[in-house]
């Protein structure tokens, strides 16, 4: 299948989403490219009141919008607040997606999730493999929220010709990331855990699951790149995958974070908690064929993570 191409890119470019995990590091990427970049805080902007959306894209008139506003959560919190995160997600997603096509935007970037695709899919999941079976049940209403997201870029691209992208990332971490305790991620969670052990002097660090289920994890600064690869290179109503294309078991990342905190107790599997979707590769030729490929190890990566995270050990995240 050959790539579409894409014309570059001129003009200023909105980051909905600038604050967080993704947002920022996209906006760093940018700004290392000396590239125009327009950010609104939710203070100024509130992406779920679609009059408000309106009237900025109308005003402002950004040339390319890269969507990374979303309200994400790990396993506790996506099974805590379903109606939040379908709700708000399909709000903002909307929202930004119609002003930006009806402000005469050249490009849309919709930033969506691995989680868009079955619990039980072929592994590596290709794009094809979207809507071929049921959801992982304890992110269904993200990830459902995601796929509306998709079918709305297409639908805008094959009634409008509106140009509009959407990629799937794998699990994203890095500097920046959120490291509370009821809300985190995998990697942040299990980092701020192993962290606590060791300060405390604890003998043992509890961990969900069996310890079995496989991941897929890749940078901030990695997915930053591909997202800017796929704005100038890339074109086509066809979701493309963001991954590292590498895997790691959940109990073996673990023993990496207790080698980067310096934990030396010992690591205990809860089977009575859920591991989540077995495995979760994603096949990223596609992607690769853009000219792509990570810069950074899971090792390096984390490394780098935990230095960040001890260097902002009192930030507002990390309480």
């Amino acid at each position: 299948m050959n790539t579409p191409v894409a014309a570059a890119i001129a003009g200023p470019i909105y980051v909905a989403g600038h604050r967080g995990l993704v947002g920022a590091a996209i906006v760093a990427a940018l700004a290392s490219q000396g590239r125009d970049v327009v950010t609104r805080t939710h203070a100024q902007l509130d992406l779920t009141n679609q009059a408000a959306v309106r009237d900025f894209f109308q005003t402002t008139r950004p040339a390319a919008v890269i969507l990374a506003a979303a309200k994400v959560g790990g396993i506790h919190a996506n099974s805590t607040y379903p109606a939040d995160f379908i709700r708000d997600n399909l709000l903002i997603q909307t929202n930004v997606i119609d002003a930006a096509h009806k402000a005469g935007v050249a490009k849309l970037v919709f930033l969506g999730s691995s989680c868009i695709y079955p619990k039980f899919a072929p592994q590596p999941m290709q794009e094809k493999d979207l809507l071929t079976g049921p959801l992982e049940e304890t992110n269904q209403w993200y990830a459902i929220a995601k796929i509306a997201g998709i079918k709305m870029c297409q639908a805008y691209r094959r009634q409008y010709g509106f140009s509009a992208i959407s990629l799937m990332p794998t699990n994203l971490y890095g500097p920046g990331d959120n490291f509370t305790p009821l809300n985190s991620h995998v990697i942040p969670g299990l980092m701020r855990r192993f962290h606590e052990a060791r300060l405390n002097g604890d003998a043992a660090v509890t961990v969900w699951g069996t310890g079995q289920a496989l991941r897929e994890f890749l940078h901030v600064a990695d997915m930053a790149r591909a997202s800017l690869t796929c704005l100038d290179r890339y074109d086509d109503e066809e979701i493309i995958n963001i991954g590292s294309g590498e895997e790691i078991t959940i109990a073996d990342l673990a023993a990496l974070m207790a080698k980067i905190t310096g934990f030396t107790g010992e690591i205990i599997f809860d089977p009575t908690k859920p591991d989540g979707t077995p495995r979760k590769a994603l096949d990223v030729s596609r992607l690769k064929a853009l000219g792509w490929s990570p810069a950074f190890s899971l090792e390096d990566g984390l490394d780098q993570t935990y230095r960040w995270f001890l260097e902002h050990s009192d930030s507002a995240r990390l309480a």
